[in-house]
């Protein structure tokens, strides 16, 4: 299989933009098929994404050239306004994929016109939302092979980790966590108990009162989305969770760092 190819949009003039968003206006003509490019040949599309969460959706399923708008330097992708070159980017694609809670998403649905087939994706990383969202974009793509195999490794991955995080439990037993809303998955991941989450907005007194009063063993934070300490003196160990994959686009990264996490705090290491 070719490398996976993945390019980030630079800088551009407003001119390239201009140049090349007339190439959209064709409305009337037919989406390319799922495994064909725009000329009917059949291969592997080419597939633009708003962040590299989408990208390592999009590679897991199958893509291989893949470019991502949002800069990983960005530490909170939403906050992003897209430059005419990422917009000309876009254009060009036969894939664009975008998740519903970017702002920016309106402007990628307008400079995508009639040509790319726009894909909104449920960024989860839940194993199993996460699972049934690659094969569900494989199909898209016309990768449905390559799609079900990275399940499959998805499955078998998540299953080792939860077997060696169990094997640190506190006194052998699953750990009390809250959670902020877009972490949930990593205390599954540790097969934790959740007694409580947060967010997306900072804690107020009043839920500081109540998740504290649960006495939780751990703060599953969101890396993201952090408004530092969630639950001060509680006793709690508050854990950095990224959602976020890197550059190479794995997603399986990202579940065995959170697992390197939790395991740390779980051992007190």
């Amino acid at each position: 299989m070719a490398r996976t190819r993945v390019r980030t949009a630079r800088l551009a003039s407003l001119v390239a933009l201009s140049a090349v968003l007339p190439l959209s206006a064709g409305c009337g003509e037919d989406e390319p098929a799922a495994g064909t490019d725009r000329n009917g040949a059949v291969g592997k599309p080419v597939v633009v994404v708003t962040t590299t969460w989408e990208g390592a959706f999009a590679k897991a399923a199958g893509a291989e050239d893949i470019t991502v708008i949002v800069p990983q330097s960005v530490h909170h992708a939403p906050d992003y306004d897209p430059k005419p070159s990422d917009l000309a980017a876009v254009a060009k694609a036969d894939f664009v994929l975008y998740a519903p809670f970017e702002p920016y998403a309106a402007k990628i649905k307008e400079a995508a016109g009639s040509k790319a087939k726009l894909v909104e994706v449920n960024l989860d990383n839940d194993p199993v939302k996460a699972g049934a969202e690659v094969e569900r974009l494989g199909g898209l793509f016309g990768t449905k092979d390559t799609a079900s195999r990275w399940k499959a490794g998805l499955v078998s991955e998540v299953a080792k980790l939860n077997g060696e995080l169990k094997a640190v439990w506190p006194g052998g037993k699953s750990p009390a966590v809250v959670s902020q809303v877009f972490t949930t998955w990593a205390a599954g991941l540790a097969s934790a108990t959740p007694v409580g989450t947060y967010g997306p907005e900072p804690v107020t007194p009043a839920q500081l009162a109540s998740l504290s009063a649960k006495k939780p063993a751990l703060v599953l934070d969101n890396a993201h989305m952090s408004t530092g300490t969630v639950l001060p003196d509680s006793g709690a160990k508050q854990v950095t969770v990224v959602n976020y994959p890197g550059e190479d686009l794995d997603l399986l990264a990202v579940y065995r760092n959170a697992a390197a996490e939790l395991k740390k705090a779980m051992s007190g290491s």
